[in-house]
């Protein structure tokens, strides 16, 4: 057996949990921190590209340009559906090092497609495709992550790995405007482009968008191959891990993930595009990549207060606060031929993006909870090994679980821009797609109150 495959995980028995499980599970979680960020950078990087796409030469409709935006969100998210099961297939260690070193294609692939505006529009629609292999990584980096922690902490090491991981999405709002400024790379990144607006023009360097990501990337896929285990009590055929299809919670749990982490990426890809559509005056990257990280920061801090108060709590009374920031946004839109007020829609956008982020952690608590009280319960009255596997069966179909939902929630990253472009198309506006979107939060909060947080619920949590 591999030196790096670990026969016997229990990370439930304080013993072994504090001799040596502890810090193994921490190794693994501070190496799958970076590679998820640098995959979730990736997968977000066409909301940046798109914005200076225009004033390098590339004549696209912004129809278009919101369908660059929108497709590695599709991509992603179904990928996430496959990624979701790798890690009890392959192993975790073996899963991290392949998904995130295939980063390095649309990474590269940008950097050059970019520098000449005779790249065809099928070919960035190729590349904008290919960066859903970012989106896809979240699905199996959180599968792994929560075998290696007891139950008392999932919440914790699921709101780091996602928090921190999520933060990826604000570095390439926040990186991408400030390396695309110079030559970063001197003659082996090739020429600049002239960017021209309205009377302004300047030198810009817009291929670096995907250069820089990858030095970064190779040193991650090298730190996930010599610094990450497996777990051969992990170990399970899709054949096993399918029996979650068959689980009630799974597809409830699906339908208020997608109502967090589907709005947190589906926002986040659309943020600057909406913010350029809607205040044309403004600078959206100047302000764009704040409200993923607000959110991501949220998710870190919702894990921990979800592992004090409950999950289900905390996610009905987030998607309330979401309810009342999607409505203000509204009110601070343009409307009538009236400017509309930025500051005010910009402030509602990063309370609504805290409300996704503590939501993104505070559903992600609630699942393994579910799982191991569903399989505890099936197992009283039949002894003592009858307990012991629950638990093995609960942590792989909560894994399974956590990578499925995170697979159907990704496709908010596709219907959100979606949606605002065809609300923009049809209406003049984007106010008739978030009116749909505080419908949607309606529905979570009655399936998180009548399932998992009312008095008799049939899974308190």
């Amino acid at each position: 057996m591999s030196k790096y495959v670990i026969a016997t995980w229990e990370p439930e028995v304080p013993a072994f949990w504090q001799k040596s499980g502890k810090a193994t599970a921490n190794r693994n979680l501070w190496i799958s921190i970076p590679a998820l960020l640098f995959a979730f950078a990736v997968w977000m990087v066409w909301s940046v590209v798109v914005v200076n796409l225009p004033n390098i030469g590339f004549k696209y409709s912004t129809n278009q340009l919101f369908w660059l935006t929108a497709l590695p969100g599709l991509s992603g998210a179904t990928l996430r559906i496959f990624y979701s099961f790798m890690v009890p297939i392959f192993g975790g260690r073996k899963w991290t090092t392949v998904s995130t070193a295939s980063l390095l294609i649309p990474a590269i692939g940008i950097g050059f497609a970019v520098q000449d505006v005779n790249t065809s529009y099928p070919i960035m629609l190729i590349l904008a495709l290919l960066c859903g292999f970012g989106g896809g990584n979240f699905a199996s980096s959180m599968a792994n992550i929560s075998f290696f922690y007891p139950k008392a902490q999932k919440g914790y090491a699921l709101g780091m790995n996602a928090g921190l991981g999520n933060l990826g999405v604000s570095a390439v709002q926040f990186v991408v405007p400030l390396v695309i400024t110079a030559g970063v790379f001197g003659a082996l990144g090739g020429e600049s482009q002239l960017w021209v607006k309205g009377g302004a023009s300047k030198a810009m360097w817009l291929q670096n968008a995907g250069f820089i990501w990858v030095p970064f990337i190779a040193l991650t896929a090298l730190a996930s191959w010599f610094g990450m285990n497996d777990l051969a009590s992990a170990k399970a055929s899709f054949s096993e891990q399918a029996i979650i299809f068959k689980r009630k919670h799974n597809w409830l749990m699906c339908w208020l993930y997608t109502g967090s982490f589907g709005s947190f990426i589906g926002y986040s890809a659309g943020f600057p595009l909406l913010i350029k559509t809607q205040f044309p005056d403004v600078n959206p990257l100047d302000y764009a990549f704040l409200g993923p990280l607000v959110g991501a920061l949220a998710r870190v801090a919702g894990g921990i207060v979800a592992d004090k108060l409950g999950g289900a709590r905390v996610t009905l009374w987030t998607f309330v606060l979401m309810i009342g920031a999607v409505i203000g946004v509204i009110q601070f839109l343009p409307h009538g031929g009236a400017a509309g007020n930025f500051m005010g829609f910009f402030w509602m956008f990063m309370l609504l993006f805290a409300g996704t982020g503590v939501g993104n952690a505070s559903t992600f608590r609630m699942i393994p909870v579910i799982f191991l009280t569903e399989r505890q319960r099936a197992a009283e009255g039949k002894g003592h090994a009858a307990k012991e596997q629950a638990i093995l069966d609960a942590n792989k179909e909560g894994a399974a679980v956590l990578g499925f939902t995170s697979a159907v929630a990704a496709y908010g990253a596709f219907f959100i821009p979606k949606c605002y472009g065809t609300s923009i198309a049809l209406t003049g506006g984007p106010d008739a797609a978030l009116w749909g979107f505080v419908g949607f939060y309606v529905s979570c909060i009655a399936v998180t109150w009548w399932y998992y947080a009312r008095r008799r619920a049939d899974m308190p949590c």
